[in-house]
């Protein structure tokens, strides 16, 4: 089994780092609506994550007595969870700099997004698609790291906003609920062919166009700024993003600065972002560093998530990428079922992991034992593999180990994995390789259209019922 089908950022991360007021928002594709129509789609995909708060229904003036909505498929949506939620969008559109709809607008569309959430939580419950714990306590874990803290630290920031740690796992829970039935229902089914490469190879090379064909891969540096930061701690973080943006301008290993300085843990894989076409890239960062020469230092530009510090590590012409990241690596992958949970497996995993370290067993011959993967009988081998190769969750794993290195359990779609780097290497793409990475390009692209689609289909085939409008 190998792990293709490449999708957009992995929910878990991005639901915590919003949660504590990192926006994975910022690193969304700008769309084509205009800028303040696009910072209220950003907020509205961004409030999907956890955040909502008693201290923010206050703010928007909830009446006392809550009432319903709506009801889709016989499951209520309240006054409350609309004017919670718009308080959400209000705040990362100011953020943004966007401008806000007339109150009646933006109640409307709230209501609609909250309606289609419910759809996909009622598909995702029909199907039989759940989370065990184990996945919820990793994006804790996660989220901790992401913001310099552990978990009775973030719990802490959490309850101060007024969120409980119940009521933020819920809200991961749901929000990784959608992402797996999107997987099982779009992603997975997404299908690309030489024809379609061929023409976005085509498209990426307009006459008149200059920056239509060309591809950059951006170093990034993230100095997060809390929600709600005093003057004097928004000062402090800037301070810090020009330390890092100096630190990486007289620093030619990028990768040193970002482990220095980025609040990302262990930069992503050094900060670099990938080779990819420009349009690809949140508008913030394609304005800045789109027309920089190839080692130019950007930044520190302000954006809802915090500071960003921006470098140009490498340039192509025709959207094709040149030099790339490749990490070989093996692997255990025990499966989820037949008496066997998420927990159960990684309990597992950390023996084979304990009996590795302490030269009991040699991790190729426990994967021939006992990996359910193909790969079983190489002992786990995956060969080398390029960015785009593996599905998000895996990836992102991946790229933060160092050579020898094993991972803790780490859940996927497929399973529950161990993993070990073995070595990494800069290499020159063959051309059909070069090919193999624009069919990811395509890959995304075709499934976040599919994602709208599937998106009004089961929104079509759902019973919903507006009551009283929302005040």
């Amino acid at each position: 089994m190998r792990f293709l089908s490449k999708t957009s950022c992995a929910a878990a991360v991005a639901v915590a780092m919003l949660a504590v007021g990192a926006q994975a928002q910022t690193m969304r594709a700008p769309g084509q609506a205009k800028k303040s129509d696009a910072a209220v789609s950003r907020a509205l995909d961004a409030t999907a994550q956890p955040a909502a708060t008693l201290r923010d229904a206050g703010k928007s003036g909830v009446r006392s007595a809550d009432y319903i909505v709506a009801v889709v498929n016989s499951e209520p949506i309240t006054n409350n969870e609309v004017r919670a939620r718009m308080a959400r969008v209000a705040q990362n559109v100011t953020e943004q700099g966007g401008q806000l709809p007339p109150e009646a607008v933006l109640a409307r569309e709230v209501l609609e997004r909250l309606v289609v959430e419910k759809v996909q939580l009622q598909e995702a419950k029909d199907s039989g698609i759940n989370v065990d714990d184990l996945t919820i306590n990793q994006t804790i874990a996660n989220v901790a790291r992401q913001n310099n803290t552990d978990h009775a630290g973030l719990m802490a920031r959490l309850k101060a906003d007024g969120i409980s740690e119940t009521q933020f796992r819920s809200e991961i829970r749901n929000q990784m609920l959608m992402q797996r039935v999107k997987e099982r229902d779009v992603d997975n089914r997404v299908k690309v062919s030489d024809a379609d490469i061929d023409r976005y190879l085509k498209e990426q090379k307009r006459p008149g166009d200059a920056q239509a064909g060309s591809a950059v891969n951006l170093g990034h540096i993230l100095i997060t700024v809390p929600e709600n930061a005093s003057p004097a701690v928004v000062a402090e973080r800037e301070a810090k993003a020009r330390k890092a943006a100096e630190a990486a301008t007289a620093n030619a290993d990028f990768a040193a600065v970002v482990k220095d300085f980025s609040d990302v843990p262990n930069g992503q894989g050094g900060g670099a972002m990938g080779l990819r076409p420009l349009s690809d890239y949140p508008e913030l960062f394609a304005k800045a560093a789109g027309a920089a020469a190839t080692g130019a230092v950007v930044g520190p530009i302000r954006s809802g998530a915090g500071f960003h510090v921006l470098k140009v590590l490498e340039k192509s012409q025709g959207g094709l990428p040149v030099m790339i990241t490749q990490n070989h690596a093996r692997h255990i992958l025990l499966l989820v079922g037949d008496g066997m949970n998420e927990a159960q497996a990684a309990k597992r995993l950390e023996d084979y992991k304990r009996r590795v370290q302490s030269g009991q067993a040699t991790f190729e011959q426990l994967a021939q034992e006992f990996s359910k993967d193909g790969s079983a009988r190489s002992g786990g081998d995956l060969g080398w593999s390029s960015p785009g190769q593996f599905v998000p969750e895996f990836e992102r794993v991946l790229d933060t180990l160092q050579p020898g290195e094993i991972s803790a359990p780490v859940v996927s779609r497929f399973g529950v994995h161990l993993i070990q780097l073995i070595e990494r290497r800069q290499e020159k793409l063959t051309p059909r390789e070069q090919r193999e990475m624009v069919r990811n390009v395509v890959r995304e692209r075709k499934a976040e259209q599919d994602y709208g689609t599937w998106l009004k289909e089961l929104r079509g085939r759902a019973y919903v019922e507006y009551r009283e409008a929302p005040l």
